[in-house]
């Protein structure tokens, strides 16, 4: 059993290697640390926002979605969804939201985790958190979907608007409305970490490999 768990947490750099080659040991938990802060950070920020243009609002109205709420001219942009009869956009994602703030924690943790492990388990602990940004992509893509794809047949412009699915990422026209909707800072700080944490995993095993050949 110590011989199973010491090939998941892999092997320690000798004191002498890490004198002469210190960088080649540090940067890999450089890299995933800050990969973990920059997780963190990102729930303080918006993931996506979406403008939309309609001709009673010159200016545009604008959303902004955190990881575990909404913010912006929200109560404007459900107003105007009722007479095509779409639900407003709070009911959406309301398991993610109750849940992201502890789920973020959790993938900083795994991340910092990583950091330990020397060995092919470490990519494993770290999946999560590279594919953060793909998830609520795919996530925001699925709640948007099916909100245009149910709208209610009994509300006031139902017959004037078909079923669609918005655009979640760049322009697109919805009746008399234009919207436009862009990845927002919580989302490109996610994506940076995510960059960051595949940048640390291949430092880490490029110094770590050759330590786990010599043990074989």
């Amino acid at each position: 059993m110590l011989d199973r768990l010491g090939r998941i947490i892999g092997p320690r750099a000798p004191s002498e290697k890490l004198t002469v080659h210190r960088m080649r040991y540090l940067w890999p938990t450089l890299c995933l640390a800050g990969a973990a802060i920059l997780i963190i950070i990102s729930v303080f920020m918006p993931y996506w926002s979406l403008v939309l243009h309609a001709p009673q609002y010159p200016q545009g109205l604008v959303v902004h979605a955190f990881l575990n709420h909404l913010d912006g001219d929200v109560r404007e942009i459900d107003g105007l969804n009722h007479y095509i009869g779409m639900r407003p956009l709070d009911e959406a994602a309301q398991f993610e939201k109750s849940i992201s703030i502890f789920a973020i924690g959790a993938l900083a943790l795994l991340v910092l985790a990583a950091t330990f492990i020397h060995s092919p388990w470490s990519a494993l602990l770290a999946l999560p958190a590279i594919l953060l940004p793909a998830v609520f992509l795919a996530d925001l893509y699925y709640w948007l979907s099916n909100f245009g794809q149910n709208l209610d047949p009994t509300a006031a412009l139902s017959s004037a608007i078909e079923p669609f699915t918005p655009t979640i990422l760049g322009e697109g026209i919805i009746g008399q409305f234009k919207t436009v909707g862009y990845a927002d800072l919580g989302l490109l700080v996610a994506s940076a970490a995510s960059i960051l944490i595949v940048v640390g995993l291949y430092l880490q095993r490029r110094a770590y490999k050759p330590l786990t050949e010599t043990q074989e």
